[in-house]
């Protein structure tokens, strides 16, 4: 669906409530332009919430960051690649969702310049695929250690495919030693 001015597309995902947005890009000598958030547009397309954080990181080729998600209240992110290309991954994590523990990717980069809305009650990570990546994103919820959660990257019963083979991705301490769906499933309160 077009959304206000019509410089924003938002589709919805194979799992409900998620949603591909992509912007319109204008392009010139000088390189381009576009707008990447507008509050009214948002709304729009059924993103209520106010964002009151924004985060930027930056990793190299391989490196996976994730599955992550915050329990209790939750977050709703807004994620977008600033620089180069990420495989991103969103895991479905609502119990009574018919597509609980199905997972969905997406490429995002600073050329297509979409992003991907990921409601509450939804897990999150993404691969690096460029030689270096910047990922921003908004969040509905400021950061609280107390809430974050992961869940393993390589979780057998979700069988991410990423786009490197194992022996080429990175990841840190706290996402390889995270658990697994089914070690955590009784914790959500999705």
């Amino acid at each position: 669906m077009a959304l206000g001015s019509g410089s924003v597309d938002a589709k919805p995902t194979k799992l409900e409530g998620a949603l591909l947005i992509s912007v319109q890009r204008i392009d010139d000598e000088r390189g381009f332009f576009a707008e990447t958030f507008r509050a009214c547009e948002a709304a729009e397309a059924g993103i209520g919430e106010q964002f009151v954080q924004d985060n930027h990181s930056r990793s190299a080729k391989g490196v996976v960051r994730g599955l992550h998600f915050a329990v209790g209240p939750g977050s709703s992110k807004l994620v977008r690649c600033a620089r180069g290309a990420i495989w991103d991954v969103i895991v479905d994590l609502r119990r009574e969702s018919p597509t609980f523990g199905r997972w969905e990717g997406f490429e995002l980069s600073d050329e297509n310049l979409d992003a991907l809305y990921i409601p509450r009650g939804f897990a999150h990570g993404f691969c690096v695929i460029s030689d270096v990546a910047d990922v921003v994103y908004k969040q509905s919820a400021y950061y609280d250690p107390s809430v974050e959660r992961s869940i393993r990257w390589n979780d057998p019963r979700i069988a991410i495919d990423w786009p490197l083979p194992d022996e080429r991705i990175t990841v840190s301490k706290r996402d390889a030693e995270a658990p697994t769906l089914d070690e955590i499933s009784g914790e959500l309160d999705f």
